[in-house]
């Protein structure tokens, strides 16, 4: 893992991304990484339709990730956005009631089962801080799960742990639901 770079999610990227999603079943039962996203016009009912929905977004410049490659293989992504492209968060009232509207929002982490426990989460996360950093910067927000300390099953933590966030220079800004926090940096 001596070759790791970023590399934007675009068309040139695509079908690294495709690629990496499709070993991993679709991500979480056939998310395609899109739950965020603003709701599609038709109802997404497969995981065909999930992909065509996020192939759709990315086209349009409306799906942003840092992805993370070994060498040529896609191996992770960090999703981030403004919240107008990543608005369906949970707790929204919650969220919204307690803070100021963010410039951007970072609501999926991923990593390769191959790759995990060798620091990938907070290298991609770094990745779209800088890709955020080129697009202007500003206030960046996340969810991550606080774990308090216990060990978490892998698919309750798409956005990472509350102590990536901390490595990564977030400061923490209270509770969100259950065993979610917010979190900000500004960039």
């Amino acid at each position: 893992m001596n070759n790791l770079s970023i590399k934007e999610l675009n068309m040139e990227t695509w079908k690294d991304f495709e690629r990496l999603v499709q070993k991993h079943n679709g991500i979480w039962g056939g998310c395609w990484c899109k739950y965020f996203h603003p709701s599609p016009p038709q109802k997404i009912d497969s995981k065909e339709a999930a992909k065509s929905y996020k192939l759709l977004l990315v086209k349009e410049d409306r799906s942003h990730a840092a992805l993370v490659f070994d060498g040529d293989t896609c191996v992770g992504w960090c999703q981030y956005g403004p919240p107008e492209e990543l608005p369906n968060i949970m707790h929204k009232k919650e969220v919204e009631s307690k803070m100021t509207m963010p410039d951007w929002r970072i609501t999926c982490i991923f990593v390769d089962r191959d790759y995990r426990k060798n620091g990938l989460s907070l290298f991609a996360m770094n990745g779209a801080l800088e890709l955020i950093k080129k697009s202007g910067g500003g206030v960046v927000e996340s969810y991550p799960q606080d774990t308090e300390g216990k060990k978490i099953n892998n698919s309750f933590l798409y956005n990472g742990t509350k102590e990536i966030f901390e490595k990564a220079g977030f400061r923490y800004e209270g509770k969100k639901g259950k065993n979610h926090c917010i979190m900000r940096k500004i960039v």
